[in-house]
Parts: C-alpha cells; sequence; structure tokens
C-alpha cells in the first residue's frame, strides 16, 4: 500500500468516526423527543379523562338535585385544587369564571385581565378542549381546559435536553480543539528542538574536531592539542559524527510511516551507540563510566537506526541522571521467558525517578529537567510499541538504581 492510500484511508477513518458521532447525537435527540412526547401524550389521555369527571362534577354541582353540603364539597375537594387552567364562558363564549390561568387572578375583573384570558381562550378552542355543561337537556355553559404546569414543562423538556446536549457537545468540541492544537503546538516546538538536540552532539563533536585541525595547522604540529590521535585517526572520528548526521536525517524521515524492518544484530547496536558515547564522554563529565553485558540473542525484524535512536534516548537520560564524579551505565541484552523475546536493559546510579513522575514518564511534552522538552521517552515508546511491536518500562527506580527496559518480541504476530 503506497503512502496516497494510507493518507486516504485515515481521512477515510476519521470522517467515518465523526459521522458515527454525529448520527448518535441525532438518534440520542429523536429518542428523547419520542419518549417525552409519549408521555406527554399519555399525561394528555389521563387529563382528558380527568376534565371529562370535572365536567360530569360541575354538571352534578348545577343540578337541582344535589344538596348544599354536597355542592359545597365538590367545590372545595375537587374543583378549587384543579391544577390545570379552567376558563368557563356563557353561550356567545364570553369567559364568566376562570382559574389558574397564569399570570392571573381567578376572576379578575380588570379589562386586561379579561383581555388576557381571550387569547388563551381562542388558542384552548382551536385546540377542541371544549366540554359543554348541560342543566337537563340544555346547555347553558361551555367548558374549556388548558394543559397542567406539568405538562407544559414536559413539553420543553426534549429541546432543554436537546440544547444541554450541544452545549455540553459544542464545549467538548472547543475544550477538544484547543488542547489539540496546543499539544500541536508543544509537540512541533519539541521535534524542532529534538532536531536540534540530535544535531548538536555531532556538529559540537565536529567543529572540536575541526579545531584542533586547525590548531595542529598553525602549530606544525601533529600531535599537539589532543592527546596522542594522529591525523588518520580524527578524519575517522570526523566521519563517524558526518556519518551520525545523515542517520539523524534518516530517522526524521521514518518518524512520520511505517518503517521497513529488517534482520538486524541489536548487540552490535548496543555496542556501536555505548562505543560513540564513550568517545565523547569528557563533554559530559571524565567520572562516568559505560559498560555493556550483551547475551547471546539472535537477530530480529527490527529497524536499526529507530532502536539505535530509542537506546540513545534512554543513555542520554542516565547521562543527565548520574553524577559526574563516579557515574556508572550498563547496558544489558538478554533473552525473554520462554525465548520469545529479547530484553535490553539501561541501568544508571542516579537519583532516581520520584514515584508521582513515573506513571507521567512518557507522556509527551513531560520532563523532570528544568530544560527539557520532553520528547526522548515518546519517541522511544513510539519506536518500541507502535513501529516494533514491543514494550518499553520504568522496571526500577530508587536513588542509586534506575533501570529502564525494553522489550521486543523475535517474531511479529
Amino acid at each position: 500500500m503506497n503512502k496516497k492510500s494510507k493518507i486516504g484511508l485515515a481521512i477515510g477513518g476519521s470522517t467515518l468516526f465523526k459521522l458515527f458521532l454525529i448520527t448518535g447525537i441525532i438518534a440520542i435527540a429523536v429518542v428523547f423527543v419520542w419518549y417525552t412526547l409519549d408521555v406527554i401524550g399519555q399525561l394528555k389521555a389521563d387529563a382528558e379523562k380527568m376534565v371529562a369527571s370535572y365536567v360530569k362534577l360541575w354538571q352534578l354541582a348545577a343540578s337541582d338535585n344535589t344538596s348544599g353540603g354536597e355542592v359545597q364539597i365538590i367545590f372545595e375537594e375537587v374543583i378549587k385544587k384543579a391544577n390545570f387552567p379552567v376558563i368557563i364562558t356563557d353561550l356567545s363564549y364570553e369567559p364568566i369564571f376562570w382559574r389558574n390561568v397564569e399570570g392571573i387572578a381567578d376572576n379578575d375583573p380588570s379589562p386586561e385581565s379579561l383581555r388576557r384570558v381571550k387569547i388563551l381562550l381562542k388558542g384552548i378552542k382551536e385546540s377542541k378542549r371544549e366540554y359543554p355543561l348541560m342543566y337537563g337537556d340544555k346547555v347553558i355553559n361551555y367548558f374549556y381546559y388548558g394543559d397542567s404546569p406539568v405538562i407544559r414543562q414536559l413539553q420543553l423538556m426534549p429541546f432543554v435536553e436537546i440544547g444541554l446536549v450541544g452545549l455540553f457537545i459544542l464545549v467538548g468540541f472547543i475544550g477538544f480543539q484547543n488542547i489539540r492544537r496546543s499539544e500541536e503546538r508543544h509537540i512541533w516546538v519539541g521535534m524542532a528542538k529534538e532536531t536540534a538536540h540530535q544535531l548538536g552532539t555531532p556538529i559540537s563533536s565536529l567543529m572540536g574536531w575541526l579545531e584542533l585541525l586547525f590548531s595542529r595547522c598553525k602549530s606544525g604540529k601533529e600531535n599537539e592539542g589532543f592527546g596522542d590521535l594522529s591525523d588518520e585517526e580524527i578524519f575517522s572520528q570526523m566521519q563517524t559524527d558526518v556519518s551520525r548526521l545523515q542517520n539523524v536525517a534518516n530517522r526524521f524521515g521514518q518518524i512520520g510511516s511505517m518503517p521497513e524492518l529488517k534482520e538486524i544484530d541489536i548487540n552490535k547496536i548496543i555496542e556501536d551507540t555505548t562505543a560513540y558515547y564513550r568517545k565523547r564522554l569528557p563533554f559530559g563529565g571524565k567520572g562516568i563510566q559505560i559498560d555493556t553485558k550483551l547475551g547471546q540473542i539472535p537477530q530480529i525484524p527490527a529497524n536499526g537506526q529507530l532502536i539505535c535512536w530509542a537506546v540513545e534516548n534512554l543513555i542520554k537520560n542516565s547521562l543527565q541522571a548520574v553524577p559526574s564524579q563516579n557515574g556508572q551505565i550498563d547496558l544489558i541484552s538478554s533473552l525473554g521467558k520462554e525465548a520469545r523475546s529479547i530484553v535490553i536493559q539501561v541501568i544508571d546510579n542516579g537519583s532516581g525517578i520520584p514515584p508521582t513522575y513515573a506513571r507521567k514518564l512518557f507522556r509527551p511534552g513531560f520532563t523532570t529537567k528544568k530544560r527539557g522538552w520532553g520528547l526522548g521517552l515518546t519517541l522511544s515508546r513510539r519506536i518500541v510499541e507502535e513501529y516494533h511491536g514491543g514494550k518499553i518500562i520504568l522496571l526500577k527506580s530508587r536513588p542509586g538504581e534506575t533501570i529502564f527496559q525494553i522489550t521486543i518480541p523475535i517474531k511479529r504476530v
């Protein structure tokens, strides 16, 4: 699969995920609305039955056959306790009695109240909530009713729910976008600094070799300025630094895509990496010792340049942690359990990592150094876990002993 097809798949997957989220939100909103409307429908059906009972009681109260005591009970215990708007009109549809009308006092005779009652009455008549009040076989009044406060609140509920969900999603989306932009800025800055850091060692080394050669040319003495190294040895070291610059460029070129894996000797990578840093230890501390204990391990499918980068990052962390007078760094390779993987351990006698930092070590941007940028271990984890199917962990850390462990499977599943 070429690079363009991979990008196309990534875009397609992102688009599908967004469509899935949008569809899910719409489905949830529809379920909310449907359920609430169903509940409202049931409540309205119950209200219809209840109103029919009220109308019968009202008619009973108006009947000659009902005694004064019964009428009093009907008014006090039933009609007055109704919690929904009630409007009674005469035969010409003029309001003559009303109760529980929002914002209007019961039976307030003022013109403004009457006007507002008529507006409400018009809406109720359009919804056909009308019952005739009979006296015998004759219609004497009309009974109209509106929705109770509970039903009105329930009618608004779906829109409130959808609004809250929409607001939550909007705030979450804006927050996520801001976090992503912040992380992207941090990563870009970190990558720029990591590039400068990667290039810094070989460039500084080359400048040192050039200064040595320049001083020799001025003095005319071959061995002056840096021990007993010959010009041929200096040129060899300069060639090593130039090759390293090329490797650094290749490393960054492989981070954005799946690198090519081939059978390599991990022990050789460890030995070459430590040899490079041993030659340059005077720049970091004269008392630091780097040793290797390499076991019998088979070749594995891996990318040598990236594995070398991961090991270098661990060595650099150790160099910054160990004391310059008696620092000790050990690199150990061995077979893992049941000979299914190889294990690389980087052990140092530095001050250790506090437990509160241990879980954050591999997060982008996290660092315990005042001048760090927190991408070395993140890149190492990406190299080991995403590209090689392995695992990198902080196995142990206490004052005087810190162990980072890399495990890489011998055969990819």
